[in-house]
């Protein structure tokens, strides 16, 4: 428990820049036994451990470390999957310096141990040793049915098909996923990891119905008539908008649309070759981890530049400082206090600039965070040839939700009892970011997962 004295912490080893950005393969190796098992060791076994506390998922942190340590990679295994749905996506797309490593009590001068990289270890070296979730199969006469197969819909039928209950997911896209999938690009979560996921899931006895949108392909309430009880995941996939003259222009793009569409060419599917930015200049607006993925994406993509407007400084990012510190080394260009006013077209109606404006910080609003201040006369121009708004998302409000009872905030979000994840309508229950707004991957898990629970308590009881 003192090894952290002589033991420094250590960061998964990434590919050189000059290699990684000329691929989509992910950046970071995984540790070996070595690594994991010596900053696993580094672990002061904390009688109220803030990791566990900080972690949305609660995860085993101490316990599993300290399995690693004693080179128990088996017990250590069951403890990672045991409240996780899928432990090596989260080792590789948590922002750990915001959750579990950030409450690390090693931070106050000896540095965290690296847990994200141990928690894909572990499940990554599990699998290479032939060890599996664990599943009893359909054991019972319940149905639920899924809409949507993003880490909220994926979580719900992993701990749904835990209970013996039998899962039917609805996905409107061509593969299940969701945000994981079209959202995420493989330099941070290869696409076969998901796709493993999945494949253990209908092993285990999911069905998985996919290119079916419910309320166009099939209705809400044929499914309901068929299943004794339904969990709702859609996401959140409405981009919010700037506001700002120009940004209809055709060279102004959404986030999700860019990403989603070179994902499709790396499947080596259809997409819409206007994504293809080589030796373009292309300006991101927003410093979120989708902006990141953005700039990073037209990095490998050929882009001439990749710059990023973002209104704040990069301590207020709202994205993860890996993912930033990434995007540095990978040749992103970063201009903050920079706030666009207007989006400049030309005489054919197309983009050529941001006009933006200098900002500051001011005084604090009643959340805590500084106001932004606008810095009179200092307006500037940044050219570009490709524009991309990425400020975020909101959920979208199919119409199926209200006609069936099921109420929505008013920003769309699905109103649901906190505690049981249940909607306004009774058997109906809902999680993720359609109920929460765009956020982690780790709470759409957690909603997934005790949404799950709370089903299985009313339909088994």
């Amino acid at each position: 428990m003192r090894e952290y004295l002589t033991i420094e912490r250590v960061e998964a080893k990434k590919r050189l820049v000059v290699e990684r950005t000329k691929d989509f393969e992910e950046i970071y190796d995984i540790f070996g036994q070595n690594d994991a098992a010596s900053q696993s060791e580094r672990c002061i076994q904390c009688g109220d451990p803030f990791c566990l506390n900080k972690c949305p998922l609660h995860n085993y942190v101490p316990q599993w470390l300290k399995a690693v340590s004693e080179k128990d990679l088996e017990f250590a295994f069951k403890l990672s999957n045991e409240p996780s749905p899928f432990p090596e996506v989260m080792g590789r797309v948590c922002p750990h310096d915001r959750l579990c490593e950030g409450a690390c009590t090693l931070n106050d001068g000896h540095g965290a141990i690296t847990i994200g990289s141990v928690e894909t270890h572990i499940t990554e070296e599990g699998f290479k040793a032939g060890y599996k979730p664990e599943f009893p199969g359909v054991t019972t006469d319940k149905k639920v049915a899924i809409i949507g197969s993003g880490p909220a819909g994926l979580s719900a039928a992993t701990y749904l098909l835990r209970s013996g209950i039998a899962v039917t997911v609805y996905e409107r896209s061509d593969r299940a996923g969701g945000l994981l999938t079209y959202g995420i690009p493989n330099f941070k979560l290869d696409k076969k990891i998901v796709e493993r996921r999945v494949k253990f899931l209908q092993e285990a006895g999911m069905e998985l119905v996919l290119n079916c949108e419910v309320g166009r392909d099939i209705s809400f309430e044929e499914i309901a008539s068929t299943h004794d009880a339904m969990f709702i995941g859609v996401g959140a996939t409405k981009a919010k908008i700037a506001h700002i003259n120009g940004e209809n222009a055709k060279n102004v793009y959404k986030a999700m649309d860019y990403l989603t569409a070179i994902q499709r060419k790396i499947f080596k599917l259809t997409y819409d070759k206007k994504f293809d930015f080589k030796d373009k200049d292309v300006v991101v607006i927003g410093g979120g981890d989708t902006a990141m993925d953005c700039l990073r994406t037209a990095k490998r993509e050929g882009a001439k530049s990749a710059t990023c407007l973002y209104r704040r400084d990069a301590h207020n990012m709202p994205g993860s400082q890996k993912e930033y510190k990434n995007a540095i080394e990978e040749g992103v260009n970063f201009m903050f206090f920079a706030s666009p006013k207007e989006i400049v077209l030309n005489e054919n109606a197309n983009a050529i600039a941001v006009e933006v404006i200098k900002t500051t910080l001011g005084a604090k609003d009643e959340s805590g965070r500084q106001k932004i201040e606008e810095v009179r006369g200092s307006e500037f121009r940044v050219n570009a040839d490709i524009i991309i708004l990425s400020l975020g998302f909101n959920p979208e409000v199919p119409p199926f939700l209200h006609e069936n009872g099921i109420e929505t905030n008013k920003w769309g979000g699905i109103i649901i009892n906190e505690e049981t994840f249940e909607t306004t309508t009774a058997g109906i229950y809902a999680g993720g970011d359609c109920f929460r707004g765009a956020d982690l991957v780790v709470t759409a898990a957690y909603d997934g997962r005790e949404a799950a629970r709370n089903i299985s308590k009313k339909l088994l009881k």
